[in-house]
């Protein structure tokens, strides 16, 4: 069973309706149109299930409110719980596009602008919506049948669903979406074609339709076969199908920031000398890889090995990698410190690194013995949403938005406890005088990443400060603190 401590993302997507318009959820009046040109905030819905019957669904806005329709038609998303006008029927379309049905009434819903209504007889062009996921497209994929995930297979040059648990870089996916259909993209760039194979080009063969089933996805190709983990190492390309039975289903997990730690003395924090945290390896493999996991309420971290057990505070003040469960002594603080860290344990002390390489919690203030640096392995692509949107080069200048509704992917580059990163041109980020975040820089310039909470970065630049999105979208260097304008999904 895969125990990867991460529940599958509740899927939240924007609906496109005929005309290229989203469905969006207004706060004045509860109203709803079909008007917006991109995904934002209120182009959201989430989707959720109803608890006895799988087949019936309710789309939940930005408010939190339940789309709805009565017997006349009449369309609207105040309701504050499941009543049965909240009931809804998803027909899927061999295009891959939705016809959204009125359990109760047998309606179906659908118009254009401010003429929504849920009275239409039968299914027409006006009736079908198309989904645009707003997950954040890097993930883990999970197979439902399987229950492994899928991961590149760098020598067979293939995404093989053979991993118990999704570990390093290979195991990070990225959605693409391009003109209503989906990509699969690995951490070296490639895309993944309906015959198994890997490609750095993008075409007909690489794009998928979405389908939903009982929750689950499923990836349908421009032949109408469907992708499935095919022989011994789970080989994910098309099959013979043309309904998605279980074989094709998968859940998209959240991917959880991967990292190594180098301490003082140069060599690599590791588990392979057996039970005990030791800063003793040359190399950097799974064994000296942990996933950090930030709880939601306190921000403490938990550090989990590939072998899924967690760093734990032992007698003496010891850390060793041997709890099954997470409890008080599994849980650290982090103290950042620019290019370097600093973990508390739960006994108050901070971690230091002995003469002999061991950790130990035993030191009462933060000095060289006591500095780690931290490197993310699972993240060579950036891709950067913020409460407002996505960051993404702006059209007409060397800045960058951070309210869009399609994002840029750019390249991450370590350095020494800091990163570089690389835009558009192979040109990198910078933050000018007077402090507006840059694309065109022809030197790297360093800034530092903090895991301040579930899911969610803060980036510090030269000067100091966060980035932040301001009022009218544009991305600056100049936060004081971590608020909700300078933390990252990432």
């Amino acid at each position: 069973m895969p125990t990867n401590g991460s529940k599958a993302l509740k899927l939240q997507f924007g609906l496109i309706n005929y005309e290229s318009r989203y469905l969006t959820a207004e706060a004045f009046g509860f109203k709803v149109n079909a008007s917006a040109p991109s995904l934002k905030k209120k182009q959201i819905w989430t989707l959720e299930q109803d608890e006895k019957d799988s087949q019936v669904v309710y789309l939940r806005s930005h408010l939190g409110r339940y789309l709805a329709s009565d017997k006349d038609g009449k369309v609207s998303c105040e309701a504050e719980s499941q009543v049965s006008d909240c009931r809804f029927l998803i027909v899927a379309q061999s295009d891959g596009r939705w016809a959204l049905q009125s359990e109760t009434h047998l309606r179906f819903f659908g118009g254009s602008e401010d003429y929504l209504s849920c009275f239409a007889q039968s299914i027409g062009e006006p009736e079908l919506w198309a989904m645009h996921l707003a997950l954040h497209p890097q993930a883990n994929l999970l197979s439902v049948a399987r229950k492994r995930y899928a991961h590149l297979s760098a020598p067979e040059g293939e995404i093989a669903v053979d991993s118990n648990i999704p570990w390093g870089v290979d195991a990070l996916l990225t959605l693409v979406y391009m003109d209503g259909k989906y990509c699969l993209k690995t951490s070296d760039s490639r895309f993944l074609s309906s015959d198994g194979k890997l490609s750095f080009e993008n075409g007909r063969g690489t794009g998928y339709t979405l389908e939903l089933k009982q929750g689950k996805l499923a990836f349908k190709d421009c032949e109408g076969k469907y992708l499935s983990p095919m022989g011994p190492t789970g080989t994910l390309r098309s099959g013979r199908c043309s309904k998605p039975g279980k074989d094709e289903l998968f859940d998209l997990e959240e991917s959880h920031p991967q990292v190594v730690f180098q301490a003082t003395n140069r060599k690599f924090v590791s588990i392979r000398q057996g039970v005990s945290i030791s800063a003793n390896q040359d190399d950097e493999t799974d064994m000296e890889t942990f996933q950090m996991e930030i709880d939601r309420d306190s921000k403490k971290c938990k550090f989990r090995t590939n072998e899924g057990n967690y760093w734990t505070l032992v007698a003496h003040g010891g850390i060793q990698a041997t709890a099954t469960e997470v409890g008080t002594n599994t849980m650290f603080d982090i103290v950042w410190l620019g290019q370097r860290v600093a973990l508390r344990a739960s006994n108050g002390k901070y971690v230091c690194t002995k003469k002999n390489g061991q950790l130990a919690a035993i030191s009462d203030s933060i000095g060289e013995d006591e500095q780690l640096i931290l490197k993310l392995i699972n993240r060579p692509f950036l891709i950067l949403r913020g409460e407002n949107g996505y960051v993404c080069h702006h059209k007409n200048s060397n800045t960058l938005d951070a309210n869009r509704s399609v994002y840029n992917i750019f390249t991450l580059q370590f350095n020494n406890g800091a990163y570089h990163i690389k835009g558009a041109g192979g040109r990198f980020w910078y933050v000018s005088s007077n402090s507006l975040v840059c694309s065109d820089g022809d030197t790297p310039e360093d800034f530092c990443f903090e895991f301040l909470d579930h899911g969610r970065i803060g980036i510090r630049g030269k000067n100091g400060k966060y980035l932040r999105g301001d009022q009218g979208g544009t991305l600056k260097c100049d936060g004081g603190a971590a608020d909700s304008s300078s933390l990252w999904e990432y």
